[in-house]
C-alpha cells in the first residue's frame, strides 16, 4: 500500500487501462471477435478515445455507429421513405383491396388505408395500380396511415386546371348533366360547367344529346376565390372555322353556287352555316311561290344548295337564294294560254282591292275586286273568296314579260244587264235592299250586279227628308217603281214614292184657291203663324191674315176658319187667310188669285194630240233601250 502511494504515475496508468479496457469492452459487442494482431482506436490511443468517448450513449443504452454508416443509413431512409410530416401529394402503389378499403404502399413505416368509395370513378382498380393520394391522418391509434385519394385527385385537379388555363392546352372532360344554360363537365374530377353557348358554333336544340360523352375543352375561365371553371368546346373549333371563313369569304363570288346547312330559321328567312361564314336567304328568295313561313320549305340541320345573290364590301352580310336554283315559273308556263281562257287556282292572298290566285306554282293572277260581280257597288274582296279557296277564273290580261295576269270571275255568268230591258221595263215594280246612301239618294240592289238610284225627292210624297237615313237604313227592303233605263250607261233611275199615288193630286181639289176650313194655331213663326189641316197640309197665315174682325189677331191655340189663298202642288205650299173672310180688300186678292190658278190649269190640261205624242215619244224611247 506504501508502494503504491509511492509511485502514483503508476497507478495512474493502471487505472486509465482499466478504464480503456472497460469501455472498449462495452463499445464492442459481444459477438465480434477481432482478428488476431487487430488494434482497435482505444488500444492505439487510450487518451484520445476516453477523452472523445460518448457516456451520454452508454448511459442511454445507444450503442454507437460509425458517421459513415449513419451517412449511408439517412441517405437509403431519403431515397426509400416518404416523409409524413409533409401535406404533400405522393404517390403510392394499391398492395391488397378489402371489401371496403385499398391498402397503399407509400414507402412509409407502415401501410395506408383508403375507402373503396374514394375510387368509384374507377371500378376497374386492381393490386399493383400506382395512385396518388394525401397522408390525411399521420397514424391512428393502431399506428396505421390514413391517406385520401379524393383529396389528393382534388388537390392536382386544381394544379392541372390552372396550368391548363395559364398554357391553352386541351382538356379531355365528361359531361355528366345537364343543367339550366349549359352542362356540368367533370374535369380532372372537378365539377367545371360549359355554358349552352360554348358547346358548338352553331345553336344546340338538343342538350340531352351531349350527356355522358367525353369531349375535349379549353379553360377559359377560372373563379379561384369561389373555385369555379368555365370551360369551352366553341373554342376549339372556331380557331379552325376562322381559317376556313377567311378562305370561303376570299372566294366568294356572285352566282357562285355553295352547299350549306341551315343554321337558323326566321318568320323571315334562314340562316345557312357555309363552312364558318353565314348567309340569309329571305323568305323571298325561298320559292317561287308564297309561302307564310319559310319552315314550309326547309328544316333545321337540312343542308341544300344556295346561290349568292350578294354581299357587302367586307363580305359579312351574304345574301343567299334558294328559288333562283330552279328556273322561273313563267319560263315554264305554257304557250299557248292566253286571254280569255279558263284557268284554275288557290287564292294566296287576299287584299282591299282584289285577290291574287296562284294558277300555277309561281305564277299569281290578280282578280281586282271590280272583277269579282257585275255589281257596280264594289265591296271588299273578302266578301267573295277567302284565302285557300279554290277558284275558277277567266284570263283578262296577261304580260309574260313583266310577268303580269289579270283574272276575272263575274266573266264566268252572264251579265245581268244582257236583258235588262225584259227583266226591268219603265214603269215596272220591284222589291230591293237598300245597299248605300249619298247626300242626293239612295242606291237599292235589285238582284247581284244590278242597282239603281232613288233621288231622294223621289223617297215620299209628302215629307221633306234632309238625309236618306231620315227614311230608311241600310239593309232594309224598299218597293221601287222603275223611272228610268239607261242600258249604255248602265244606269238605273227608281222610284219610292210612285208606288202610290200622289196624295197631292186629290189636295189641289179639295184645297183649291178660295176654299175654306177650320183649324188651330200651331205655332206662331216669323212673319206669321201655322195651321196644320192634316197630316199632310199645313198652312202658312201670314201676319197679316191673323187679323181677327174686332182688330185683334189669332195666337197660338185659336181655332177658326180661313179660306186658302194660295195652293202650289209642285212645291206642296199652301198660305190661307182668316182676315180674308170678312174684308172685302182680302176677298178681292182671293178671287184674283183662284181666276189666275183655273186659267192656268185650263193651259197646261193636255189635248188628245198631245197624249198621243207623249205616248209615241215613250215608246220610241223604250224600243231604243231595248237594242
Amino acid at each position: 500500500m506504501a508502494e503504491e502511494n509511492k509511485n502514483p504515475e503508476a497507478q495512474e496508468a493502471v487505472e486509465l487501462k482499466t478504464n480503456v479496457a472497460a469501455a472498449e469492452e462495452l463499445a464492442t459487442p459481444d459477438a465480434i471477435e477481432e482478428p488476431k494482431g487487430y488494434e482497435s482506436a482505444a488500444q492505439a490511443n487510450p487518451e484520445k478515445f476516453l477523452k472523445e468517448f460518448n457516456w451520454h450513449n452508454y448511459e442511454e443504452g445507444i450503442d454507437p455507429i460509425d458517421d459513415d454508416k449513419l451517412d449511408e443509413f439517412e441517405k437509403l431512409v431519403a431515397e426509400n421513405f416518404v416523409d409524413t410530416l409533409d401535406d404533400e401529394v405522393v404517390e403510392g402503389t394499391v398492395i391488397n383491396i378489402t371489401d371496403r378499403d385499398a391498402i397503399i404502399d407509400i414507402n412509409a413505416k407502415s401501410e395506408g388505408v383508403i375507402s373503396l368509395n374514394e375510387f368509384r370513378y374507377n371500378p376497374d382498380l386492381k393490386v399493383g395500380d400506382t395512385v396518388e393520394v394525401l397522408i390525411d391522418v399521420r397514424e391512428d391509434a393502431t399506428g396505421q396511415l390514413i391517406l385520401s385519394h379524393r383529396k389528393a385527385r382534388v388537390i392536382k385537379a386544381w394544379e392541372r386546371v390552372n396550368k391548363a388555363h395559364e398554357d391553352g392546352t386541351i382538356v379531355t372532360g365528361f359531361v355528366k348533366a345537364r343543367t339550366k344554360g349549359g352542362m356540368i363537365v367533370d374535369v380532372f374530377g372537378i365539377e367545371a360547367f360549359l355554358p349552352g353557348s360554348q358547346i358548338d358554333v352553331k345553336p344546340i336544340r338538343d342538350y340531352d344529346a351531349y350527356v355522358n360523352k367525353t369531349m375535349e375543352f379549353k379553360v377559359v375561365k377560372i373563379n379561384q376565390e369561389f373555385k369555379n371553371v368555365v370551360v369551352s368546346h366553341k373554342a376549339l373549333i372556331e380557331a379552325d372555322i376562322e381559317e376556313q371563313k377567311k378562305e370561303i369569304i376570299g372566294q366568294l363570288e356572285k352566282g357562285q353556287v355553295l352547299e350549306g346547312t341551315v343554321k337558323n330559321i326566321t318568320s323571315y328567312g334562314v340562316f345557312v352555316d357555309l363552312g364558318g361564314v353565314d348567309g340569309l336567304v329571305h323568305i323571298t328568295d325561298l320559292s317561287w311561290s308564297r309561302i307564310n313561313h319559310p319552315n314550309e320549305i326547309v328544316d333545321l340541320d337540312q343542308k341544300l344548295n344556295v346561290v349568292i345573290l350578294d354581299f357587302d364590301e367586307d363580305k359579312t352580310r351574304i345574301q343567299l337564294g334558294l328559288k333562283q336554283l330552279k328556273k322561273h315559273p313563267w319560263d315554264a308556263l305554257s304557250e299557248t294560254l292566253s286571254v280569255g281562257d279558263k284557268v284554275k287556282g288557290k287564292v294566296v292572298v287576299i287584299a282591299d282591292y282584289g285577290a291574287f290566285v296562284e294558277v300555277e306554282e309561281g305564277v299569281e293572277g290578280l282578280i281586282h275586286v271590280s272583277e269579282m260581280s257585275w255589281s257596280t257597288h264594289l265591296r271588299s274582296a273578302q266578301d267573295f273568296v277567302n284565302v285557300g279557296d279554290e277558284v275558277e277564273a277567266q284570263i283578262l290580261t296577261m304580260d309574260r314579260e313583266d310577268r303580269k295576269m289579270s283574272l276575272g270571275i263575274k266573266q264566268l255568268s252572264q251579265d245581268p244587264w244582257t236583258d235588262i230591258t225584259t227583266k226591268y221595263p219603265v214603269g215596272s215594280r220591284h222589291t230591293g235592299i237598300v245597299r248605300n246612301f249619298t247626300n242626293f239618294g239612295v242606291f237599292v240592289e235589285l238582284e247581284e250586279g244590278i242597282d239603281g238610284l232613288i233621288y231622294i225627292s223621289d223617297l215620299s210624297w209628302t215629307k221633306k227628308i234632309k238625309h236618306p237615313s231620315e227614311f230608311t237604313n241600310i239593309g232594309d227592303k224598299l218597293e221601287v217603281v222603275v223611272l228610268e233605263l239607261d242600258v249604255e250607261g248602265r244606269k238605273l233611275s227608281l222610284g219610292h214614292k210612285q208606288i202610290e199615288d200622289n196624295p197631292w193630286d186629290k189636295y189641289e181639289a179639295e184645297f183649291a184657291v178660295g176654299t175654306k176650313h177650320t183649324g188651330t194655331i200651331g205655332e206662331i213663326v216669323d212673319k206669321g203663324a201655322t195651321v196644320e189641316f192634316n197630316e199632310d197640309i199645313v198652312a202658312f197665315i201670314p201676319g197679316r191674315h191673323l187679323e181677327k174682325e174686332d182688330g185683334s189677331k189669332l195666337g197660338k191655340g185659336d181655332e177658326a176658319e180661313f179660306q186658302i189663298i194660295e195652293f202650289n202642288k209642285d212645291f206642296k205650299r199652301v198660305v190661307a187667310s182668316h182676315t180674308a173672310l170678312f174684308k172685302e180688300e182680302e176677298a178681292k186678292i182671293v178671287k184674283q188669285a183662284a181666276k189666275k190658278a183655273a186659267d192656268s190649269a185650263a193651259a197646261s190640261a193636255p189635248t188628245l194630240g198631245d197624249a198621243n205624242d207623249a205616248l209615241a215619244a215613250l215608246k220610241k224611247k223604250m224600243e231604243k233601250g231595248g237594242n
